[in-house]
């Protein structure tokens, strides 16, 4: 039998809603998510500290503790970016260690913890500090499709992850490319050499998720990542109701498919109601082309809207195809946040330019080395052409920074910003951006503790 991690209030409105789901519209859901008999359910970490205090002007660490102080059953999980934690640059260990203890402090259950390049001392502070304080940890392995990713690669990373004392192996296909078939085998390699419970989580962007999520289950996958409709498939999560009925009776998790149905209804009305400006149907819509160029949707979307802006529309297809070329040139990184922004930034300028006339500041500190080990040695002439006679770091990037969270809290107290301990984590990480969110609103989401049962109410329309 199967466990469900349902990531309806995390990813699945970050692939489908830009991630703009509202606290208050999340609050009606959670008595009734505590009643589905979920494993967990994902709904901090990823983009959505950085959206809540840059577009909603909510507090992230309110909302952690709006959900825990309702959901008591089901365990809460998060996304963790490694060093990188809920930003796109590595932050001081200091730093790290100090957000890992707050967001378990706050209600965190279980802390997935990747890298995009899978790079396990980009890892290995906030492992060790969840792990101390008493969290599940999934060690996880971000899958891509290179010459390089092979079965044997990824069982090399997940062994490197259990030393660290890691309770499962999550295997993150954030591009909806893994088959059933790679899915079977890479599961089976891993259940069969560690004896680790193991956790799949895919997206349905090229089509293949609900069968992926059989064959990974028939070999012995522990966790399968779900949502609820309307908030699933296209670049999200396949749905739970739909998942259910493909599995083998005997593999089928012990769920309660009338709560879900609960909040399918009320997700139906919120989604296409309140947030229907924010729908995009081509996100919805299977593509299998991802499947050659191994593109997340949201990459594309993004390619699109900066070739609208250069006049270069008609380019789009040059550009997928530099994706792969630059991809090589760096040692196969994944393209998962912030590896896909440096490649893809670069791939745009490279067609619009000509190839590494013009090098972002990302792909240079990559190339140095700022960002971690990549999968593969990257080009020589691509390095001496970047770097010239400089040479890349051979260190643990997070080695190289200094400690930084006792000047965050003189800087936030010397501002007039402190209420408690967590301001000082959202000013470490997004200095600018959380200046601007204390301006507006230094105590957001009080209102979001009341009304949800009125809000219910008003959304299904009695």
């Amino acid at each position: 039998m199967v466990e469900i991690v349902d990531t309806t209030l995390r990813d699945a409105h970050q692939s489908l809603l830009a991630t703009r789901l509202k606290t208050e519209d999340m609050i009606p859901l959670l008595d009734k998510i505590d009643r589905t008999g979920f494993y967990s359910i994902e709904m901090w970490g990823g983009a959505t500290f950085d959206v809540m205090i840059r577009y909603l002007n909510e507090d992230p660490w309110e909302r952690l503790r709006i959900i825990r102080e309702r959901v008591k059953r089901v365990k809460l999980q998060m996304l963790l970016r490694g060093q990188n934690l809920v930003g796109y640059r590595h932050y001081p260990d200091d730093v790290v260690e100090k957000f890992v203890e707050l967001s378990y402090r706050n209600g965190i259950d279980i802390f997935r913890v990747f890298d995009a390049l899978n790079d396990v001392r980009n890892m290995k502070t906030s492992i060790r500090k969840a792990k101390e304080l008493g969290a599940i940890v999934q060690g996880t392995i971000t899958y891509t499709i290179s010459p390089v990713h092979t079965v044997e690669h990824y069982l090399k990373i997940a062994e490197e992850l259990i030393s660290l004392g890691v309770d499962h192996i999550a295997i993150k296909d954030m591009s909806g490319i893994l088959d059933p078939y790679t899915a079977y085998s890479l599961v089976k390699a891993i259940k069969e050499n560690f004896k680790i419970p193991v956790d799949v989580h895919s997206h349905y962007t090229g089509g293949l998720a609900v069968a992926t999520y059989v064959k990974a289950v028939e070999a012995g996958a522990d966790f399968i990542d779900t949502s609820i409709s309307p908030l699933a498939f296209g670049t999200g999560q396949p749905g739970i109701q739909t998942v259910y009925y493909a599995l083998h009776p005997d593999a089928r998790p012990r769920i309660d498919l009338s709560v879900v149905k609960e909040i399918s209804i009320y997700l139906e009305k919120l989604v296409f109601g309140k947030y229907k400006d924010l729908l995009n149907m081509k996100v919805f819509i299977p593509d299998p082309n991802v499947l050659e160029h191994q593109v997340p949707g949201g990459m594309i979307t993004n390619f699109i809207m900066q070739l609208k802006q250069l006049g270069a529309e008609d380019k789009l297809g040059e550009v997928l195809e530099e994706v792969r070329r630059v991809r090589e040139d760096l040692g196969w990184p994944p393209l998962v946040t912030p590896s896909s922004q440096i490649v893809g930034a670069q791939a745009v300028l490279n067609v619009i330019n000509g190839r590494y006339k013009v090098v972002t500041k990302e792909v240079r500190d990559y190339v140095k080395g700022l960002y971690g080990r990549p999968p593969a040695p990257l080009k020589e002439e691509v390095v001496k052409l970047i770097l010239g006679s400089e040479k890349p770091i051979d260190v643990r990037p997070a080695d190289l920074l200094k400690p930084m969270y006792e000047e965050c809290v003189k800087t936030v107290k010397e501002k007039g910003y402190y209420t408690k301990e967590e301001d000082v984590l959202t000013y470490c990480l997004f200095p600018d951006v959380a200046t601007e969110f204390f301006e507006k609103n230094r105590r957001q989401a009080s209102t979001a503790k009341t009304g949800g049962r009125d809000l219910w109410d008003e959304i299904l329309g009695y």
